[in-house]
């Protein structure tokens, strides 16, 4: 077993650099890896995943935070509604079998994908609807659209580990008419209080590996921090292409696994 350990230890730091360099999340792959790689039980690879995010998007959170591009109103009402929905998630996460579960991860690792998609290459197709939601989401409407955004991201989340960072940011995007900076920023803080309750369910439900969610925190922090000193050198235009095809990869070896 210690070992298998350190193997997961070195295979996120090469994990976690490729993620640093891209920019990307990562959550979806470090299920896949785990369970494809390692033999990891998808619960227990959906808590490790989970309780990862929840230190990994603090940091980027108190930066996009400092520089202006966190709407605190918003993240803290879509935040507060994305608990409740990460708890109900995970629970009914508990529920589905394994076998039924890794394909549902899949398929969701592929809807992101079209998101990301949609979002990197034809911006344009949203614009006008961002446009017209921008003067409407005030007082009750913000907290109606708030509220269900939360429930039903944070609901994805918890049941499988993805992190919904896509989701959040084009709902945020389409509902409260933000720019996309803005949509990076305040997903961060979402996504912290969302990780966190759903990581702390999973592992008051039993189903989380100390070992395997050590190294793999470690292996992410420290990959993604030496591979964020890349990111410059590479072609926007390729960056686009790999930050998709991260979850597309992902999800691909976890539906034919």
């Amino acid at each position: 077993r210690k070992k298998g350990v350190h193997m997961i230890f070195a295979a996120m730091l090469a994990l976690g650099w490729l993620l640093g360099c891209v920019g990307a999340g990562g959550a979806g792959l470090t299920i896949t890896l785990l369970t494809v790689g390692f033999a990891i039980p998808i619960h227990t690879a959906i808590a490790v995943s989970l309780s990862c995010m929840t230190f990994t998007v603090l940091s980027g959170a108190i930066s996009h935070y400092r520089e202006g591009e966190v709407i605190a109103k918003l993240g803290s009402a879509v935040g507060i509604a994305g608990i409740a929905g990460a708890l109900m998630g995970t629970h009914t996460a508990f529920m589905i079998p394994p076998e039924m579960l890794s394909p549902a991860t899949a398929i969701m690792l592929l809807l992101t994908t079209a998101l990301l998609y949609l979002q990197l290459f034809h911006p344009h197709l949203i614009a006008d609807y961002v446009a017209r939601n921008k003067s409407s989401s005030t007082g009750s409407v913000f907290y109606m659209r708030s509220c269900a955004i939360g429930l039903l991201t944070g609901f994805l989340s918890g049941a499988f580990g993805i992190g919904a960072t896509a989701f959040i940011q084009i709902s945020l995007m389409l509902f409260f008419g933000i720019s996309l900076y803005s949509a990076i920023g305040t997903t961060m803080m979402i996504i912290f209080p969302i990780a966190a309750a759903g990581g702390l369910s999973y592992l008051a439900g039993g189903m989380m590996d100390p070992p395997v969610f050590v190294q793999t925190l470690a292996g992410l922090t420290i990959g993604s921090f030496i591979g964020a000193k890349f990111t410059h050198l590479i072609p926007k235009e390729r960056l686009r292409y790999l930050m998709i095809s991260m979850p597309l990869i992902g999800g691909l070896l976890l539906l034919t696994h």
